[in-house]
């Protein structure tokens, strides 16, 4: 039984974490540590979760000799230093999103769990999202031939840019870089366009990355700035073509309080791909191509093998690190564009 505890309770911990474990056979959750400044936050949640223990002492969850894993969920400034403390005491550890802010700092993280023999990784679930998973079955059944170009957007429309000032890259390029990164594996060569549109000098809410596997092309786009939606995903192949509808935000949803239950129901029609290929005779195929559902458990039974010594992480160090290096290059990018329009 592997016993689990999280640093902090938004709603990445309340949804995708808490969720996908509660019920499996091979873990249970014993606490979850917040900053004393951070309890009225979520505070109408904790009733609802009457068998864990929450606490604003950390060293009372590193100090548990029940404690196996720890998994962070702060923000983004403490991922490493809180990284460091679980490693330290013993525990193994799983990081939200962003994983470090360089790719420097994550070589000292992950230098410090093989130097303790324990197991660090982040968490990157999008992997794991249903769109991209059903994308991965169309190119691995064959019908589209070699791959040529792929694009995938992530778009939104906000009149003051992405919360204002802060960037799109450590928020949303980390996810659809760390999708490439997993899948397609390291590039041969990567390319930039990031700016912010809507506060010229500072962030960035406008990113095209070009990514060149051979002869074969894969974009991630977003903008703040789309007010008709694009496709998800369009797959343009030798032999045939894809396409996914766009992005569904949660961003508008009202919030209920009280204990999240995931849905395991596949995506309805209206959430389904489009397919078109040749047969064999050379005439066009045009179907519609399921969509499941998420499937974020997979991150956790990856780790759990992996803490284990039954398989490795499927999260692995060098993405992590690669992912790093390229939103840091885009990064410069971004800050030479605001040098250029603040003169």
């Amino acid at each position: 039984m592997i016993t689990i505890a999280y640093i902090g309770f938004g709603v990445s911990v309340r949804e995708y974490h808490i969720p996908y474990v509660e019920k499996r056979d091979d873990a249970r959750i014993k606490y979850v540590y917040r900053r004393e400044q951070d309890i009225a936050q979520f505070a109408d949640y904790e009733p609802f979760y009457p068998e864990i223990k929450f606490t604003t002492d950390l060293d009372e969850v590193l100090n548990d000799p029940e404690v196996d894993l720890v998994t962070v969920s702060a923000p983004d400034a403490f991922h490493v230093s809180y990284a460091k403390q679980i490693l330290n005491a013993g525990k193994h550890a799983l990081i939200e999103k962003p994983f470090a802010p360089t790719a420097a700092e994550a070589r000292e993280v992950f230098d410090l769990a093989k130097e303790k023999g324990l197991i660090c990784m982040p968490n990157q679930n999008r992997r794991f999202d249903a769109d991209f998973l059903a994308l991965k079955e169309v190119i691995e059944s064959g019908k589209i031939g070699k791959v040529v170009r792929l694009e995938g957007h992530y778009d939104y429309f906000k009149t003051n840019g992405w919360y204002d000032t802060l960037g799109t890259l450590y928020n949303l390029g980390v996810h659809t870089t760390d999708q490439i990164i997993g899948y397609f594996g390291m590039p041969d060569d990567v390319r930039y366009d990031v700016r912010s549109i809507h506060h010229p000098t500072s962030g960035d809410d406008y990113f095209d990355i070009d990514f060149f596997y051979g002869n074969s092309k894969v974009t991630i786009s977003t903008s703040m700035c789309v007010l008709i939606d694009q496709p998800r995903f369009i797959l343009h192949g030798t032999n045939g073509s894809f396409t996914l509808p766009p992005v569904l935000h949660n961003s508008g949803k009202k919030k209920v309080v009280g204990r999240h239950v995931i849905n395991t129901d596949p995506s309805p029609e209206d959430r389904w791909g489009t397919l078109a290929y040749k047969d064999a005779d050379g005439n066009t195929i045009t179907e519609k191509w399921p969509v499941g559902c998420a499937h974020y458990e997979r991150v956790y039974d990856s780790l759990f093998d992996a803490m284990q010594g039954k398989a490795e992480k499927c999260i692995k160090d060098e993405e992590v690190i690669k992912v790093l290096e390229i939103l840091e290059a885009a990064t410069e990018v971004a800050k030479e564009n605001h040098k250029k329009f603040a003169e």
